[in-house]
C-alpha cells in the first residue's frame, strides 16, 4: 500500500492550508508545520512556515506502508515564541474513505484535538443471550458478556461491571464473564423458554450494551479514557449468541464537529494503492519483456522506455523500473543504452541531463538507493553540525538581522561552503561501485558525442553528483534521511545558500556569475573564483570512474592463497610473498612489481571483507579478502594499515549483490575450520560479518512487487499505449505522425516499437483477467464478520 502524492513540481500534490485562526496577540501571525500521521504515530512533518495564516507546503511525501492502520491523520502544530508547540487541528480520513478522494484536491475542515477522540485499538465480545427461571418462578432474559482481549495499553472495562486492571501491556487478555438481567418492555408477554428472533428484536428495542476501556492511572488525574464501543443487543440475531472484534471509537462528545473554518482548513490529494501481488510465474511475460530493454535495439522500443513514454509522469516510471533493474542486478546496462539515447539526441553539451528525462529520472532514484549510506558518511557529520551550531550566515544584506556582522556571516558560509566541498571532492574512493559504473558510462558516452568539447567528460559525471546528488541532499537533508526532520528556517537558509554555491561549483560553468541572479551570491563566490575549485571538481568527476581510486600503491604486504580454483592442491604450500597491492572501484590486484598484475579480483566479487585470527598463522595485522570460490589472506604492516584496507575494501564492494552476512574469523585448516570446527570448506559463517553496512538494496526489494506496480501503470495508461500503437502505424505508412498527439511520442524504430507494444498489451491483458478472477473468488469466499 502506498501513499502516494504527484510528483514534485505538480501542485496537486502539495499540502496547503488556510484560515487558520489567528495568534491571541498582538502579532497575530502563526510559525505552522503539518504532520502526516498513521493513526497517532507521526511518519512524515512538513517544514515549518513563519508568519502565516495561509501556510503553503509545497512538500509530497510517498512511503509504502508497514501495518495496518484505521485513520491517516494531518496534525497542524503551531510553534510559539518559547518554541513550544501546540496542536491547532487535525483531519482524520478512514482507511476506507481513501478511495473517495484518490488522486484529486479536496478541501478538508479541521477539526479539534480533543483527548476523548484519540483513540485506537480494538476490544473483543462474546454475547450470549438466555432465558432463565428466577426462584420466584419468573421468566427473565439474562445476557452474558465476555470481553476475552483488547488491543490497547494498560486497561480494564467498565459499564456498571468492572475488570480487573491488566498492568503494562498493549494486549490485556481479561477473560471475565459479567451477567446482565434485560427487561422486557411492558407489552412484551409471551412465555416461552425459546429466544427467537422477534423476542431480541423486542428486547433490543432501547438495549445498548457499552464497554469502556480506561487506562488505570496511580495519579491524582484519574483514569484516562481509551475508547468506547456501543453494541446494540439486536446484533445477537436468532441464535442469541454474538463474537466479534470492534474497533474502539470516541466518546459521543469526544469529536464534536466545529463551525466550517473556525479552526481552518487543509488541501491534501491523496493517491491510496493497494497492491495484489500474484506468485512469481504470473509475472514473468512482463518481467522478461522489461528486463530484456537494454538489449533491445533501439532502447525507444523497450519495454521500460515504452513505460516511460506513456506515463503522465517520468517519475511514477522511474522508481519502479529502478528497483527493479537493481533487484536483477540490470541497472547498469539498462541506465548506459538510455543515457546513451540521450545524449545523442543533445545538440548543446551543456544541456546534458539538465531536463526531467527517464534517464535523468532513474540515475536520480539509482543514487538515491544505492547512494544513502556514501551520503551518510559524507554528508552527515558537517549537516549535523550546522543544524546544532546555528551559526549566523545570512549574506544578503537586506535579510541581515541588526545583531548580525556582514563579513562575519560571509565567512562562516565560506568555511562551512569549504568543508563540505572538500569532503565531496575526497569521497571519490568511497562513491558506491553501482554509482561509478554508470558515470563511466555516462562519460564514456559525453566523451564520444561531443569530441570537441574537452569538458564534457567531466561535466556529464559532475552534473549528476553535484547537481543532482550533493546539493539536493544539502537543501533537504530530511529527505534523504540525513535529518530526521526539517532544519529550523534560519538552519534552512544556511543550507539553501551552501546548496547554491556546491552546485556551481560542480558545474564547470565558463561563466560563474551568470549562474546567480543575486549580485551578494555572485559576490561571494569570488570566493571560489580560482582554478583549484574547477580541479577539484575533475578529480572527483575521474575518481568516481574506473582506473583511478589508487589506493597505497606502494604499500607491502604478504599474503596466503588458497587457489582451489586454478588447479593447486587443495592448501598449497604457506607461500607468504611480498606483492604490491592497488585497488579501483573496478578491481582489486596485486602485483610482483609496480606494473603487470598477477593476480584480479573484480569488485563485485568480493563478498566481505574481515579481519583473521591471529591463531590462523601466528601472524598479526592479517585481514581476509572473501570471494566466492576462495579467500585471500593478507598481512598488513601494522594494525592502522589493516583497519584503513578492511573499511576501503569494505566501502567499495559495499553495493555488491551477494555480499554474506556471516563469515568463519579463522582459516579452514587440516581439514576443518579452525573456528566452528565445521568439516565442510564450503560451510556458511559462523559469525555475523562486522562491516557495519546496512544490507544491499537489491536484497530490500521484491521483484514481483515491482513488476506489479509496473502492471498497474500499464493498465491505468492503457489509452495512451493503444495511441502509440496507431502513432507506429501513422509513422510506418506516411512517414510521420498525421496527429498532432501523436507527436509526444519518441518513436525512432516505428516496426520495432509496434512489436514490443503488442507484447506489452498482451502481457498486461492477461494479468488483467488474472487480478479480475482473484477478485471474483475474492468477493465469492469472504464471510462478513468482524475480522
Amino acid at each position: 500500500m502506498y501513499i502516494e502524492p504527484s510528483s514534485p513540481g505538480d501542485q496537486v500534490g502539495h499540502i496547503l492550508s488556510k484560515n487558520i485562526p489567528p495568534y491571541p496577540g498582538p502579532n497575530k501571525m502563526r510559525d505552522c508545520y503539518c504532520t502526516v500521521n498513521l493513526d497517532q504515530e507521526e511518519v512524515f512533518r512538513t517544514k515549518t512556515i513563519e508568519k502565516s495564516l495561509c501556510p503553503f507546503y509545497g512538500e509530497d511525501f510517498y512511503c509504502e506502508i508497514p501495518r495496518s492502520f484505521r485513520h491517516l491523520s494531518f496534525y497542524i502544530f503551531d510553534r510559539d515564541v518559547f518554541r513550544r508547540d501546540s496542536s491547532i487541528g487535525k483531519v482524520a480520513v478512514k482507511k476506507e474513505d481513501l478511495q473517495k478522494y484518490h488522486g484529486k484536491d479536496h478541501w478538508f475542515p479541521l477539526q479539534p484535538v480533543c483527548a476523548d477522540s484519540e483513540v485506537q485499538g480494538k476490544v473483543h465480545l462474546e454475547l450470549r443471550l438466555s432465558e432463565v427461571i428466577t426462584d420466584s418462578g419468573v421468566v427473565c432474559h439474562k445476557l452474558a458478556t465476555r470481553c476475552p482481549s483488547a488491543n490497547q495499553s494498560s486497561a480494564f472495562v467498565s459499564e456498571a461491571k468492572k475488570t480487573k486492571v491488566k498492568r503494562k501491556t498493549n494486549n490485556p487478555q481479561f477473560d471475565e464473564v459479567f451477567f446482565f438481567e434485560v427487561t422486557k418492555p411492558l407489552s412484551y408477554t409471551k412465555r416461552q423458554f425459546d429466544v427467537e428472533e422477534d423476542d431480541v428484536d423486542k428486547l433490543a428495542v432501547n438495549t445498548v450494551l457499552r464497554v469502556d476501556l480506561w487506562n488505570a492511572s496511580n495519579l491524582k488525574f484519574g483514569d484516562e479514557f481509551l475508547g468506547e464501543v456501543r453494541v446494540p443487543l439486536k446484533v445477537l440475531g436468532q441464535s442469541g449468541v454474538h463474537d466479534a472484534w470492534y474497533f474502539l471509537q470516541p466518546r459521543d462528545n469526544g469529536n464534536k464537529s466545529v463551525k466550517a473554518d473556525e479552526l481552518g482548513s487543509l488541501r491534501l490529494n491523496i493517491v491510496y494503492t493497494e497492491d495484489h501481488v500474484f506468485p512469481t510465474e504470473h509475472y514473468n511475460p512482463l518481467r522478461d519483456l522489461l528486463l530484456q530493454s537494454a538489449h533491445v535495439e533501439p532502447v525507444s522500443a523497450s519495454a521500460a522506455h515504452i513505460l516511460g513514454e506513456v506515463c503522465r509522469e517520468k517519475q511514477e516510471a522511474a522508481v519502479p523500473l529502478v528497483r527493479l533493474f537493481l533487484h536483477y542486478g540490470k541497472i547498469v546496462p539498462f541506465l548506459s543504452v538510455i543515457a546513451h539515447a540521450e545524449i545523442n539526441r543533445t545538440q548543446d553539451p551543456n544541456t546534458i541531463f539538465r531536463g526531467n528525462s527517464l534517464t535523468s529520472k532513474c540515475i536520480d532514484e539509482t543514487m538515491k538507493l544505492a547512494g544513502m549510506h556514501y551520503l551518510r558518511v559524507t554528508l552527515k557529520p558537517i549537516i549535523d553540525e550546522i543544524c546544532t551550531d546555528h551559526k549566523p550566515c545570512e549574506i544578503d544584506p537586506v535579510k541581515l538581522k541588526e545583531s548580525e556582522n556582514l563579513d562575519t556571516n560571509r565567512e562562516n558560509l565560506r568555511q562551512y561552503v569549504d568543508r563540505i566541498f572538500n569532503v565531496i571532492t575526497s569521497s571519490g574512493v568511497s562513491c558506491p561501485t553501482v554509482m561509478c559504473d554508470i558515470f563511466f558510462s555516462l562519460r564514456e558516452s559525453a566523451a564520444s558525442r561531443f569530441q570537441v568539447d574537452p569538458d564534457v567528460r567531466y561535466t556529464a559525471v559532475s552534473s549528476f553528483i553535484f547537481l543532482r546528488f550533493f546539493a539536493p541532499a544539502i537543501l533537504s537533508p530530511n529527505l534523504f534521511h540525513l535529518r530526521p526532520h526539517h532544519p529550523d528556517p534560519c538552519t534552512s537558509r544556511t543550507l539553501t545558500l551552501i546548496s547554491k554555491t556546491i552546485q556551481t561549483l560542480g558545474s564547470l560553468a565558463k561563466s560563474k556569475s551568470a549562474n546567480f541572479k543575486e549580485s551578494y551570491m555572485a559576490a561571494f563566490y569570488d570566493y571560489f573564483n580560482e582554478q583549484k575549485y574547477a580541479d577539484a571538481v575533475k578529480n572527483v568527476s575521474v575518481s568516481c570512474l574506473s582506473h583511478i581510486s589508487e589506493i597505497s600503491a606502494s604499500v607491502c604486504v604478504l599474503i596466503f592463497m588458497i587457489k582451489r580454483a586454478q588447479g593447486r592442491n587443495r592448501f598449497g604450500l604457506k607461500n607468504f610473498k611480498k606483492r604490491w597491492f592497488r585497488l579501483t572501484n573496478h578491481e582489486f590486484t596485486y602485483h610482483k612489481t609496480k606494473e603487470g598484475a598477477l593476480c584480479s579480483i573484480p569488485i563485485e566479487n568480493i563478498l566481505a571483507v574481515e579481519r583473521l585470527e591471529e591463531e590462523s598463522f601466528k601472524m598479526k595485522n592479517m585481514f581476509q579478502v572473501i570471494q566466492p570460490e576462495r579467500a585471500l589472506y593478507i598481512q598488513a604492516n601494522n594494525c592502522v594499515e589493516a583497519r584503513d584496507w578492511i573499511d576501503i575494501l569494505t566501502k567499495v564492494s559495499q553495493c555488491n549483490c551477494k555480499r554474506l552476512s556471516t563469515y568463519h574469523p579463522s582459516a579452514y585448516l587440516n581439514g576443518h575450520w579452525l573456528c566452528c570446527k565445521l568439516s565442510a570448506d564450503t560451510a556458511p559463517g559462523c559469525t555475523p560479518c562486522t562491516g557495519g553496512l546496512p544490507a544491499n538494496i537489491q536484497l530490500d526489494v521484491d521483484g514481483d512487487r515491482e513488476t506489479e506496480r509496473i502492471y498497474s501503470l500499464y493498465s491505468t495508461y492503457m489509452s495512451k499505449l493503444v495511441k502509440m500503437q496507431e502513432a507506429c502505424g501513422s509513422k510506418s505508412v506516411y512517414d510521420g505522425p498525421e496527429q498532432e498527439e501523436y507527436s509526444t511520442f519518441v518513436i525512432d524504430d516505428p516496426q520495432e516499437t509496434y512489436k514490443t507494444l503488442r507484447l506489452v498489451i498482451s502481457a498486461v491483458q492477461t494479468l488483467e483477467q488474472q487480478h479480475m478472477q482473484y477478485k471474483r473468488d475474492k468477493f465469492r469466499k469472504t464471510k462478513y464478520g468482524s475480522q
